[in-house]
């Protein structure tokens, strides 16, 4: 896994390795699903405490990033809210299509739902 942890940085290392995951689980990097490294495993290859990495995983759960299932591991975590979004646009496109209306004028007729 690809993190980088500064010891000269003002920034504690739990943090830093926080920050980096976050970072990657919002910009995709780290898709929906994914199984993290297990603490020990991720402690060992960063040469940190184990309750760095620790801590760094738990700040992440309880920001809804990541999941953990016992003994199964650490996931990120499904967004099933942008997942039905998804789905419904699907669902409108392939309706719009049906019926032939222009893709720009589906998408005024979605702005103007939203307002």
């Amino acid at each position: 896994m690809s993190v980088v942890v500064d010891p000269g940085s003002p920034v504690p290392p739990y943090e830093q390795v926080r920050a980096q995951l976050a970072a990657r689980i919002e910009a995709g990097e780290l898709a929906e699903g994914t199984r993290l490294p297990t603490v020990r495993a991720l402690a060992a290859e960063l040469d940190l405490a184990v309750n760095t990495v620790a801590r760094a995983y738990r700040e992440l759960e309880h920001s809804g990033a990541v999941v953990t299932r016992g003994r199964s591991g650490t996931f990120v975590a499904y967004d099933d809210t942008d997942r039905a979004a998804k789905e419904a646009a699907a669902a409108y496109a392939a309706r719009v299509r049906e019926l032939g209306v222009d893709p720009e004028r589906a998408v005024d007729l979605v702005r103007a739902a939203l307002a």
